[in-house]
């Protein structure tokens, strides 16, 4: 494939338009098959370079759970697929997003972040940490009301898509649900309630209830989630000065100074959970 500058149309080689023709080709066929998403992986690679892939189940109200990853580096899968998977995906603003009803469609991590989510600890350690700069997504619904999620993940090897790469991948969308579709129907069972997830769910929304507010916990869980304090004010319906105030007290209160220990404590606590 042919790489294109930012400012400058992308084009796919005639070489590189045949071989997305034939792995998608391939999809189609497998699409109902167990290995349905391996091929489905292929055919993204032949299209856009990507470093590496996640395909999950979202569920309402339950952990996502992994069906398929290429191309993850061993020295970080524990970080990406334990840590994550155990109780990071509860500040990953996709997520979040797919669980307050993010329709389905193709996304940037750009698109749903939080505006001061890329100084957050949590970019710096699931993202920076693992070394992920950004991520694109994919997300078809399933008729059950859950949701499949193909994570694109970029940035180890210190380059980026540009905006035409991504616009390919956007244009290549409704292919992308289609085979999803396909492969959930035929093997995926009915969704099951995740008792585990229950209780971690729990801990989130108990953090620091023994010391803090309820409006400081919900200032809490903003800033954990990357967000600023005007993005803040303007979610919760008060004034940055009201946020302030509010972020000033519960630091207090639970004996920190900055945003990076209050990650730290949050973290603690999942896992006392």
């Amino acid at each position: 494939m042919t790489q294109a500058s930012p400012d400058t149309p992308l084009t796919l080689t005639l070489g590189a338009l045949q071989q997305w023709h034939a792995a998608l080709q391939c999809a189609l066929v497998h699409s109902e098959s167990p290995d349905a998403l391996q091929h489905l992986a292929a055919a993204l690679g032949h299209l856009v370079a990507v470093e590496s892939m996640m395909i999950s189940l979202e569920s309402q109200g339950q952990a996502p759970q992994l069906l398929y990853q290429q191309g993850i580096p061993l020295v970080h899968r524990d970080a990406v697929l334990g840590r994550y998977f155990a109780a990071g995906y509860l500040l990953d603003p996709f997520c979040l997003a797919v669980q307050g009803g993010l329709a389905e469609g193709f996304y940037h991590l750009q698109d749903i972040a939080p505006d001061n989510f890329f100084d957050s600890d949590y970019y710096k350690t699931y993202y920076l940490g693992t070394g992920c700069s950004e991520d694109s997504y994919y997300i078809a619904d399933l008729c059950d009301g859950r949701k499949l999620s193909l994570s694109l993940f970029q940035g180890r090897s210190g380059t980026h898509l540009s905006p035409q790469q991504i616009d390919l991948l956007r244009a290549v969308e409704p292919v992308v649900r289609e085979l999803l579709g396909r492969y959930a129907r035929h093997n995926l069972e009915p969704g099951k309630v995740s008792l585990e997830h229950g209780s971690l769910q729990a801990a989130f929304d108990s953090f620091g209830c023994e010391v803090l507010t309820d409006r400081e916990r919900e200032v809490a869980h903003m800033i954990l989630r990357g967000h600023s304090v005007k993005s803040t004010a303007l979610e919760l319906g008060i004034s940055p000065e009201t946020v302030r105030m509010h972020r000033k007290n519960l630091y207090l209160k639970l004996g920190i100074n900055s945003q990076s220990e209050l990650f730290a404590r949050f973290i603690d606590w999942l896992r006392q959970a």
